[in-house]
């Protein structure tokens, strides 16, 4: 995000509890399940899944911010979603070189219990049988060149 200008994070919203550190509003929405499924019933969402036990979507209000580009942070449930509403999007997955690096990734946060892990890797599991359904797949195995790829992705995009 720092390497391209006009770029915005999309802020999701989740019904997990707030990680250390984490702010609601600025990294995520944090609500309830009931506050969550009511809005998912007014149709607040463009995308929205249940992911290792909480639910998380993107807001439909994130689209209206003012920036050159919106980047959503989402897993393959949500991006199925946004294909059907939005087939111009630009999918990109994102995939960790081996499921043991990303066991040891999550590890590291020190953020959640072995149980939340494992169920983490599990769906990651099975998100990685849909990394053909993306039009562009980068491997996360040296952080500054797959930074790189995003950023030579989206300068390609701007023409």
């Amino acid at each position: 995000m720092a390497r391209v200008d006009g770029l915005a994070l999309s802020v999701s919203a989740t019904t997990r509890h707030p990680r250390p550190g984490e702010r609601d509003g600025v990294d995520y929405h944090f609500l309830s399940e009931p506050e969550f499924l009511a809005r998912v019933e007014r149709g607040e969402f463009l995308e929205h899944a249940r992911y290792a036990g909480n639910l998380y979507g993107t807001p439909r209000s994130e689209l209206e911010r003012d920036c050159r580009g919106l980047v959503l942070e989402i897993e393959v449930q949500g991006a199925r979603q946004v294909r059907e509403a939005l087939p111009e999007a630009v999918r990109v997955f994102i995939e960790p070189p081996s499921l043991d690096a990303l066991k040891v990734r999550l590890e590291g946060r020190g953020s959640e219990d072995p149980d939340a892990i494992e169920r983490r890797l599990a769906v990651a599991t099975k998100e990685m049988q849909a990394r053909e359904e993306f039009g562009t797949r980068i491997v996360n195995d040296d952080l500054e060149r797959a930074v790189q790829e995003l950023v030579d992705l989206v300068a390609t995009m701007s023409g």
